[in-house]
């Protein structure tokens, strides 16, 4: 492992009196994989501004507008951050989750032969009502 060093001394983080973090588990855990960069914006905003709770309201305008992200994209970045796991939202409250429970996991993609029958069936059922 490399050693580490810092590159900019004079500019050590500190921590401030309004200070919010970011969980190393959003990456470890892999949930950033499973949003987009939307979403990734989207909750990396919610982070900064959620209280001790976890808790914000900002109204989509808002959001749209300091996110420069038209209302439909970010209707899905909600979405897929709620989808995830990583959010609760209950216009316009947003609330970003603990780590504390494993991530969702994403339901795997359907066997070709699960197509098949489904397809099946589909055809079948169509061909019912027409007959």
């Amino acid at each position: 492992m490399p050693i580490k060093r810092v590159i900019c001394p004079e500019r050590i983080r500190q921590i401030p009196a309004h200070f919010s973090w970011v969980d190393h588990r959003l990456v470890r855990e892999r949930y950033i994989e499973r949003c987009d960069a939307c979403a990734a914006a989207l909750y990396l905003f919610l982070v900064t501004v959620a209280d001790a709770q976890g808790l914000s309201y900002y109204a989509d305008a808002t959001l749209t507008r300091r996110l420069s992200m038209a209302p439909a994209r970010l209707e899905m970045a909600r979405s897929d951050l709620i989808r995830v796991g990583l959010i609760a939202w209950q216009r316009p409250l947003y609330q970003v989750l603990a780590f504390d429970t494993p991530a969702p996991e994403p339901a795997p993609p359907p066997r070709p032969a699960d197509v098949t029958t489904q397809l099946e069936r589909l055809h079948a059922a169509l061909g019912r009502r027409h007959a």
